[in-house]
């Protein structure tokens, strides 16, 4: 564990409050779920909660199906990272942070395709280039009102295009994901 140096009191509600830099550092926003766990030594550990993320095995075989029966690259993402993908590579997409603007898609609750209007965007933080995607469709999953993550489907294939189609596939995807969490 990484000392901060920080010290925080608790006051007569029991409430501490999470210094600024590490909520930034850590991508916590307000109103993001924690889990709060002990150890055998007495520390107090937070972790951000991610409901997707115990459904791990689930959008694994989740993003099997929609690569099966649409043959483009799927994904699944919770809010900070890439949980599930199969058609393309483990290695460059799982577990990786996802970017600022595919960010502001799943917090604007709208599904995002590419068009003449719409060039694909970075899905993730690091990636360099956006453009070798040639077709994307981003849908937020919602669970409850608030946005979790989001379902992706992509293309390389210069010749391909998702239309309509691809985003009520995904649309009706991402509510039965939210159904099952909230299960």
């Amino acid at each position: 564990m990484k000392a901060t140096g920080i010290v925080r009191r608790i006051d007569d509600l029991g409430r501490v409050v999470v210094p600024k830099e590490i909520r930034r550092t850590l991508r916590i926003r307000e109103g993001d779920p924690l889990e709060i766990f002990t150890d055998r030594e007495g520390q107090v550990i937070l972790k951000k909660y991610s409901p997707i993320g115990e459904l791990t095995e689930f959008a694994n075989e989740y993003c099997e199906s929609l690569n099966e029966n649409t043959s483009y690259i799927s994904i699944i993402t919770d809010r900070d990272n890439v949980i599930a993908i199969s058609g393309g590579s483990k290695k460059e997409f799982l577990e990786k942070r996802i970017s600022p603007d595919l960010e502001k898609i799943v917090e604007s609750r709208d599904t995002f395709i590419t068009d003449e209007k719409n060039l694909p965007i970075k899905l993730l933080y690091e990636d360099e280039s956006p453009e070798v995607y040639t077709a994307q469709v981003v849908c937020p999953i919602v669970m409850q009102g608030d946005p979790i993550g989001s379902l992706i489907l992509l293309s390389k294939d210069k010749e391909k295009t998702m239309g309509n189609l691809e985003k009520v596939l995904l649309e009706t995807a991402s509510k039965f994901l939210a159904k099952q969490l909230e299960h």
